[in-house]
């Protein structure tokens, strides 16, 4: 008797134990977080802003691999080229309208996945294309005055567009004319396009993209942390070099990592603290409304760097790498649309706003960084803030990356260009440790050779971010979708790729010749 009382005790306590963990979880999926599992553990919500179209992709992979079983018999092996960013996520998902996913609020294999609504995914998109790179916008408004606020806006409308064109690129009509979603990333979509004939091309020149990324986001992260302490202490003999070395101390534990369950808990805090931020220099910048410079605003391009302002400006609406993910994730799939308009439209507001504010305070003294413009009691405090910012982003992209090359050159199998970076206990091998410390080294040695904040962001802006945004997109609608598209739609996707073929090539040559003239500057100093 008494251990059948056990018994049933020890079931009631199980049982309550889980019913809490299911509210718990159901309570932090409804506000758009997701509980620490495992594996990776970081929710969009808490995810910085800018190592996102890789990085908000790598928090909704988590999202979708959740539902998934590991090593279900008859599952169809992942197709070449097509890399996630979690290891061990197991087998693709299958299209949305398979017979494994139910309704909106599908299942796989059984369990139910956590979905965001259109709210939450407007925050995911916010924080994506919302971040601390807005801090160079008003350097770009030096070199193109009124034609780079209309840069801004026509940048939101053509990303906003492309996003969606995307979107639809995931779909097609089955059998019964019932449109379905049969592809589950951009990868897929590229590997789509290339098919039959180059399966794995498209993938491939996809993953290149992500992997340049997510590299210079890293080391844009080292330069801005080097560049804002060198100008927030002047009087110390350190220069910015030293500080850069300073920084990549600090971030060589990156390397060890296995996850970012820690750093996850940071993340939320940091994109509140930068909006804080930006609200601090706005209302410094309305301090001294009375001293604008409204002259100094023209209709004129500076030819030699205005374009790599259009770099600039297109990196800072970067999203498209993990919208598929995304969109796939929402309760409410149909409410896409409408989440990308508004985020959008807001975007572009608070970037114009605060672009046109913050050179009208500085005009020609506009720094690269419009922080470095502020006095230096409030520009030391401020910029203490976004330096530890910087730093708690950095591992965001750096273990992206690390997973994307993981994953392409060091898996298991006959396909696999080297060893595995882990053993059989699931421990890092030294080649594995020394990948990672090497892409910190690698990071920081072009932070200290080409400590350009502007043009490193315009040069990545124009050779990824526009062929992300712009080209990729535009070209792959039109090759999946042609025979449905009205002729406006192919007008609009033919003008979208030869416009951002243009600009990604003048900027990224124009970036270019600035960092040779920049190091060659420097090698004479």
């Amino acid at each position: 008797m008494a251990t059948l009382l056990r018994s049933k005790l020890s079931n009631v306590a199980t049982s309550m134990s889980n019913k809490s963990q299911a509210k718990v979880s159901g309570m932090f999926a409804r506000m758009g977080f997701q509980a620490a599992t495992d594996e990776e553990a970081v929710g969009f919500a808490h995810c910085d802003d800018l190592d996102f179209e890789h990085r908000q992709g790598l928090q909704m992979d988590i999202l979708k691999a959740e539902g998934e079983p590991c090593g279900d018999e008859g599952a169809e092996p992942p197709v070449e080229g097509d890399i996630h960013y979690q290891r061990g996520s197991g087998a693709p998902l299958p299209p949305s309208g398979s017979k494994d996913q139910v309704g909106a609020g599908g299942e796989f294999g059984g369990h139910d996945k956590p979905k965001i609504t259109a709210w939450e995914a407007g925050w995911n998109v916010t924080n994506a294309i919302q971040g601390m790179f807005v801090l160079g916008l008003p350097y770009a408004i030096l070199h193109g005055g009124y034609l780079g606020l209309f840069l801004i806006i026509f940048a939101a409308v053509v990303c906003c567009y492309t996003g969606k064109i995307l979107i639809a690129c995931l779909y097609e009509e089955n059998e019964d004319g019932e449109v379905v979603r049969v592809r589950d990333s951009y990868v897929a979509i590229a590997n789509a396009c290339c098919a039959p004939r180059f399966p794995t091309l498209g993938g491939r020149v996809v993953n290149v993209a992500q992997i340049i990324e997510l590299v210079m986001t890293c080391i844009l992260y080292v330069v801005v942390s080097g560049n804002l302490m060198y100008n927030s202490f002047p009087g110390l003999p350190v220069s910015q070099k030293s500080w850069s070395i300073i920084a990549t101390a600090v971030l060589l534990p990156c390397a060890f990592l296995k996850n970012l369950k820690a750093v996850s808990k940071f993340s939320l805090l940091c994109t509140l603290a930068h909006f804080v931020i930006n609200i601090l220099v706005i209302a410094y910048c309305l301090s001294r409304a009375r001293d604008w410079a409204w002259e100094k605003v023209k209709f004129y391009i500076d030819v030699k760097k205005f374009p790599i302002s259009i770099g600039i400006i297109v990196f800072s609406y970067t999203s498209q790498i993990f919208l598929p993910s995304l969109e796939g994730n929402m309760q409410q799939p149909s409410e896409f649309h409408c989440m990308m308009n508004w985020t959008h439209i807001a975007a572009c507001v608070l970037k114009g706003l605060f672009a046109l504010v913050a050179y009208l305070t500085w005009a020609d003294e506009t720094k690269e960084v419009i922080t470095d413009n502020l006095p230096g009691s409030i520009r030391a405090v401020v910029n203490i803030f976004l330096v530890a910012k910087a730093l708690l982003s950095y591992p965001l992209p750096f273990f992206a990356a690390v997973e994307v090359l993981e994953k392409s050159l060091f898996q298991e199998g006959s396909r696999a260009f080297f060893p595995a970076c882990y053993g059989g206990d699931g421990r890092l091998k030294s080649w594995g440790l020394t990948l990672r410390c090497a892409l910190v080294v690698f990071t920081l040695l072009m932070a200290i050779y080409v400590p350009h904040f502007a043009l490193l962001m315009g040069l990545t802006g124009s050779l990824t971010g526009a062929g992300l945004c712009f080209l990729l997109p535009s070209l792959f609608h039109l090759r999946l979708l042609w025979r449905k598209l009205l002729w406006h739609q192919v007008f609009f996707d033919v003008a979208i790729f030869v416009i951002g073929g243009i600009c990604s090539v003048s900027g990224f040559v124009h970036s270019l010749e600035g960092l040779i003239e920049a190091y060659r500057t420097n090698a004479e100093d």
